[in-house]
């Protein structure tokens, strides 16, 4: 296990300790990590992420993609509302940006016949 400190900042950020809790996978990343933000079982959330080859292992857990779609909705409503800013918008253009390249990664390897695989 080991911790991820890159998202604190100040006040909730410093609050919350996220916890990886696997070793890394064929891909060289990880899968399962718990974020504790306070000191009870009912004070931490797991987020499970895809392990293994869907066509062998089944869907088994979210993407990349799914974790960035659930930021960018939470920026879009900010941006919406009363907490519209300028770095709230610089940074819904970069998770749009990240989640249009992950999107080209996988019509890139649809079209060369790679994806679902362990293939580069």
């Amino acid at each position: 296990m080991r911790e991820i400190t890159t998202h604190r900042v100040h006040g909730l950020n410093d609050a919350l300790t996220i916890t990886v809790l696997d070793a890394p996978g064929a891909g060289n990343a990880c899968h399962e990590y718990m974020v504790t933000y306070g000191p009870g079982p009912a004070d931490m959330q797991m987020i499970g992420f895809q392990q293994g080859l869907i066509s062998v292992a089944g869907v088994n857990g979210i993407s990349n993609e799914a974790l960035l779609a659930i930021v960018r909705d939470r920026l879009e409503c900010f941006q919406a509302g009363d907490y519209a800013c300028e770095e709230n918008e610089e940074a819904l253009d970069c998770v749009t940006h990240a989640m249009e390249k992950l999107a080209a990664r996988t019509r890139g390897r649809l079209a060369r016949g790679v994806e679902d695989t362990h293939q580069p």
